[in-house]
């Protein structure tokens, strides 16, 4: 998931420099998830307001979620099925080194 520090609800409420931020930051995270998992493909997502599934309707992020085919369509929260079969814990340590490698 890609934040932006700036705590608004729509795209076109972020500052130029946040919205390209935002861009830039979305970009490296597929680029280290491709480095690590080696995805074939990628779902990028925006929920914008609570009808659209926004968690926090007043706050915009990205989400950054690696395919596989034949991959499971869903999420650890749902029916204790993984897309990435590992710890979270072990997930978290993969990525943090790969990003910082990463610049």
């Amino acid at each position: 998931m890609v934040v932006p520090n700036q705590h608004v609800a729509g795209l076109d409420l972020l500052e130029p420099a946040g919205r390209a931020d935002l861009m830039e930051l979305t970009t490296k995270a597929v680029q280290v998830v491709r480095e690590v998992y080696h995805p074939e493909g990628f779902n990028l997502g925006i929920n914008l307001g609570e009808i659209a599934g926004a968690g926090v309707a007043a706050h915009i992020h990205v989400h950054v979620v690696p395919r596989w085919g034949g991959d499971t369509n869903f999420m650890t929260a749902i029916a204790a099925t993984r897309v990435i079969p590992e710890a979270i814990e072990d997930t978290y340590t993969r990525l943090k080194e790969a990003w910082e490698k990463s610049g």
